[in-house]
């Protein structure tokens, strides 16, 4: 009988608890966003041993990787990097741009879409293609760019991680300015 009683009270306790326990309704939380703020980007003129120069973010580190005209321009607060590739041109222009086109279509199985942007400068002889590849490839960013007689370059960005599109999307917006601005402001020598 004194189990039963006991057992009678706890089930009162608790349905006057659930009751009474809680005086204010419950409120959704507001959606929270990520705020990912870089500095303003601000450029200056980097000269390499490759027949070429180019305007870089000032926060972006530059370094030669091999003797055969290869760079990276490193992020390293956003974990990426530009790698830039130079080539001279030896009667294989075509070679080379096949090349570069391929480097970006075999994105294809992961890209959901790949935006092509032509760029012509001919007052500098400037010649080349602009892609944004969205989705979670392994790169979002890539371009070419060439004289069409001598000098090609390759440009592709790469993140330290695995690729999440929306999670690197302010990174790669930001770097994308400056990928911009480094295909613009090519100037052989």
């Amino acid at each position: 009988m004194k189990k039963k009683h006991l057992f009678n009270s706890l089930k009162v306790l608790l349905f006057s608890l659930t009751i009474f326990g809680c005086k204010q309704e419950a409120k959704p939380k507001p959606e929270g966003y990520l705020r990912l703020e870089y500095p303003e980007n601000s450029y200056h003129i980097q000269k390499t041993d490759c027949n070429f120069q180019f305007e870089k973010n000032a926060i972006a580190q530059f370094q030669k990787e091999r003797e055969n005209c290869q760079y990276t321009v490193l992020y390293p607060s956003m974990k990426a990097s530009i790698y830039l590739n130079y080539k001279q041109i030896t009667n294989n222009l075509d070679y080379l741009l096949k090349d570069a086109q391929k480097l970006t279509y075999n994105h294809t199985v992961k890209a959901e879409e790949i935006i092509e942007t032509p760029f012509i400068n001919p007052n500098k002889r400037v010649y080349g293609m602009f892609y944004n590849v969205t989705g979670n490839a392994a790169t979002n960013i890539q371009f070419y760019a060439t004289d069409s007689v001598k000098n090609f370059v390759v440009g592709t960005l790469y993140f330290y991680a695995k690729p999440h599109y929306d999670s690197i999307y302010p990174a790669t917006k930001y770097i994308e300015k400056d990928m911009k601005q480094l295909l613009e402001t090519i100037e052989w020598q």
